[in-house]
């Protein structure tokens, strides 16, 4: 006779108990509703920059990080009762633009001075002058920016002689849009002490007449010989004018920037503004590699992600030579429409090596302006000899500008990992004149965006405001077409070198974080980065070439506030 099988039953001990209700706990915690988001941004078409998750249509924000990228549905579970729902009807989201070199206190200036831009002949700029003289008390200094002798007639640097007749109580001057030059009249020299005697300064060139005469064309360095003789301006201009440029930027869509070679006065009002919460804009500041500016800054050391990653000091600025619309880039072979010219060095390679050096030991990165084929090749020689005697291997050493690269020269980018930090709308404006100052073998590794990104770099975008608009649409289309406003010319301009859209937008967003060792902080649409965004009226990514000048911006917001809307944009609020 078979036995029933014996059932064994289970006995549940405390600490049974114990575990199977930590595990029923652990389920409804899991079901619970996340902590509510204070905006969600709903109904939008979401390019994020992230691979994992490249396109969304809503995305939520709590504080000033995002907290849920995706679908509506899954953005809505963070909606509680105070959560601020925007429906954007298909407008466009991008992050925040990032500006990877501008210059923050120029623009300021350039808002409050005569602009120069666009114009289209040294006559016209005379009128604007005597206008303004008209305005001004005798003494009074007037200020331009803007001209660019290769939009004229008559392309041959200006005199100084109709300018001193339009404004002869006034001095008077006009920086060239590059920066790199500038037109003084007679009584801006006077005061400077300008005379035929005056010698050119290392790294910089006083233009002279056939008689030995300053022309009133002042190269580089020689700038400093007028400079140094314009007033500041006072505390309460300066930081006016550092407002103004933050308006300015954010109604752009521009987030962050990356400022070029800044003093310690300006970076001291940076720091008061931030602390009282008035800084709306982050900014990776390029130290001025002045010694007693360099000297201050290397003993603090690297000053990272301050009043709530408003501002970080830790890299370092130096400018190897000039540009190459006034013939101050420096080029391994002379200039063709000026035999026996090579441009201008303004900074000794050995000097380049010991800041580079001094950066390495103390962790600070150090960033070049290079533009001609010349000062690329010592400045990468510099970087080369530098890092073998402190080897680092994260450095991000940049040059800035890249314009002009020796084709064996453009590999040791990624050789040595150094970032060409480029902008893009320096292309659109130079190439009308280019190939007259390079000739044709030469512009094959100018703006060369291409051949660099092939050899495994990549390329953060910047637009050097105020030498180029900030309009950070004129980057996009100049990035894909390599052509101007206007189309021309026809297929673009050496089109071989011709960056995609998704590689455009990542110059414009994620690669100029990663320039900043900002890459886990923003420049894309990631759950636990900064709330940063731009919203526009069009979808840059998808739009022929020729509407894309046509988009505006209709909101950007910075750390989960908005900070610019579009008049007339209020509708596209919501609950």
């Amino acid at each position: 006779m078979s036995r029933r099988p014996r059932i064994r039953r289970r006995r549940f001990t405390p600490l049974a108990l114990v575990a199977t209700f930590a595990l029923l706990a652990s389920a409804a915690s899991a079901q619970s509703p996340p902590p509510p988001a204070d905006l969600i941004l709903t109904n939008a078409v979401i390019h994020t920059v992230d691979v994992n998750r490249p396109l969304a249509e809503a995305v939520a924000i709590r504080g000033d990080r995002i907290v849920y990228v995706g679908s509506e549905r899954g953005a809505m579970t963070y909606r509680g009762r105070d959560t601020r729902v925007m429906d954007l009807d298909r407008l466009t989201v991008l992050p925040g633009f990032i500006d990877s070199h501008g210059h923050f206190t120029g623009l300021g200036r350039q808002l409050r001075i005569l602009d120069l831009v666009g114009t289209r002949s040294l006559d016209e700029i005379v009128e604007r002058v005597a206008e303004r003289a008209g305005e001004l008390p005798a003494g009074a200094w007037i200020e331009g920016r803007g001209w660019d002798q290769n939009d004229w007639a008559d392309t041959r640097m200006p005199h100084h002689r109709a300018l001193s007749d339009a404004a002869p109580d006034h001095p008077a001057v006009l920086g060239r849009v590059d920066g790199h030059a500038l037109l003084a009249n007679a009584k801006a020299m006077e005061i400077a002490g300008i005379t035929r005697e005056t010698p050119d300064p290392e790294g910089g060139r006083i233009l002279r007449g056939a008689n030995g005469e300053p022309t009133g064309v002042f190269i580089d360095e020689a700038e400093s010989l007028i400079e140094d003789h314009i007033p500041e301006g006072t505390r309460d201009e300066r930081i006016e004018r550092i407002l103004l440029a933050i308006d300015h930027l954010l109604g752009w869509g521009v987030t962050s920037i990356h400022d070029a070679g800044v003093g310690r006065s300006n970076i001291d009002l940076y720091e008061e503004l931030a602390r009282q919460g008035r800084y709306k804009i982050r900014n990776y500041v390029m130290i001025s590699s002045t010694d007693t500016t360099l000297d201050h800054y290397l003993e603090r050391g690297p000053q990272v992600g301050l009043y709530d990653n408003h501002l970080t000091i830790r890299t370092i600025k130096i400018t190897a030579d000039g540009a190459l619309g006034s013939r101050g880039a420096a080029l391994l072979e002379p200039y063709s429409d000026e035999p026996g010219h090579t441009g201008l060095v303004t900074e000794q390679p050995e000097r380049i090596r010991e800041v580079a050096v001094r950066a390495l030991e103390q962790g600070f990165q150090l960033n070049v302006h290079a533009i001609g084929d010349a000062a690329n090749r010592f400045t990468l020689d510099a970087f080369e000899s530098a890092l073998g005697a402190v080897p680092v291997a994260d450095h991000r050493f940049r040059i800035e500008h890249a314009q002009v690269i020796h084709y064996h020269d453009i590999p040791r980018f990624a050789e040595l990992d150094v970032l060409p930090s480029m902008q893009q709308t320096h292309q659109m404006s130079d190439m009308y004149w280019a190939i007259d100052r390079l000739g044709w073998t030469r512009c094959r590794g100018a703006y060369a965006w291409r051949s660099l990104l092939e050899t495994g770099v990549i390329i953060p975008a910047g637009t050097d405001f105020p030498v180029e608009p900030v309009n950070p649409f004129r980057t996009f289309l100049a990035a894909i077409t390599r052509q101007d406003e206007d189309g021309w010319p026809a297929g673009g301009w050496f089109p071989e070198q011709k960056m995609t859209r998704d590689e455009a937008l990542r110059s414009m967003t994620i690669w100029g974080a990663y320039a900043a060792f900002e890459e886990d902080l923003k420049g894309s649409i990631t759950p636990g980065k900064l709330a940063d965004f731009v919203v526009l009226s069009q979808d840059i990514m998808a739009i022929a070439p020729e509407r894309i000048l046509d988009t505006e911006v209709v909101m950007t917001i910075l750390g989960g506030e908005v900070v610019y809307r579009r008049p007339g944009a209020a509708a596209y609020g919501g609950s």
